[in-house]
């Protein structure tokens, strides 16, 4: 195992059991927050910190860690804040920023759509390109641009670990019928970015849709079916309603 490994710090927490656990709606919409880390600084940025953000800061506290950022995958409220299905208020990043002030990166296309939901202001935000890559101490997270389920979609690349967000479930994706959404887009994403990755790259994804929680790539291309269609035109006909 690498150096990098061996002091990279992740933790895939699941809302509504290892946080915000009294929360009806964290547990009925089973979203995973990932923790992302340098063990030897101490620093890590949380992963779509939406339910308990203040929780987070305390559970890396416990684990000697600091908070120094948050990244976003993209700008649904389950994900990082704001209002879902009309009346219900989800804690996110807006609530992150009054425990803690610290950078939340989201890709550009992504950060209008961030500033109108989230009840962020655009001077919070550093806006990224695809492939940039963010550094939390010396371990470097590669920022994919994976547009399909919302324009500024982006999955995060780290020691062989893609956190896919809505973009790729391992049994599925995520919907392409909300404002924002694009089918052809998505098709692109899965077919010509996600899927030329690694066989062993582990994924790691938004909710808990699976039996597993994280499961190789290798493996979910043999059993997801948005993975299976040989063409743009199959997957459209199948997965773009």
């Amino acid at each position: 195992m690498s150096a990098a490994v061996d002091r990279l710090y992740f933790r895939q927490l699941l809302a509504g059991r290892d946080i915000a656990g009294d929360d009806p709606l964290a547990r009925q919409m089973v979203n995973f927050v990932y923790l992302i880390g340098d063990r030897e600084t101490g620093e890590a940025v949380a992963v779509d910190p939406a339910y308990g953000p203040g929780e987070l800061v305390d559970l890396l506290a416990a684990d000697g860690m600091r908070l120094v950022g948050a990244l976003a995958t993209h700008y649904h409220a389950d994900h990082v804040g704001g209002t879902l299905f009309g009346s219900h208020v989800i804690s996110g990043v807006a609530d992150l920023l009054e425990v803690v002030s610290v950078p939340i990166h989201v890709q550009a296309a992504e950060a209008p759509w961030v500033v109108r939901g989230a009840g962020v202001g655009a001077g919070d935000l550093v806006e990224h390109d695809a492939d940039d890559v963010v550094l939390v101490g010396d371990i470097s997270i590669r920022l994919l641009h994976t547009p399909g389920h919302t324009p500024g979609s982006q999955c995060f690349l780290v020691a062989g670990r893609l956190v896919a967000g809505d973009t790729l479930f391992l049994n599925g994706c995520g919907r392409t019928d909300l404002p924002g959404s694009d089918p052809a887009a998505m098709y692109d994403s899965l077919v010509n970015r996600l899927a030329r990755l690694p066989d062993d790259t582990v994924v790691y994804p938004g909710h808990l849709y699976s039996e597993e929680p994280f499961a190789t790539l290798g493996h979910t291309k043999g059993w997801n079916p948005v993975l299976a269609p040989r063409s743009a035109e199959e997957w459209l006909r199948t997965f773009g309603g």
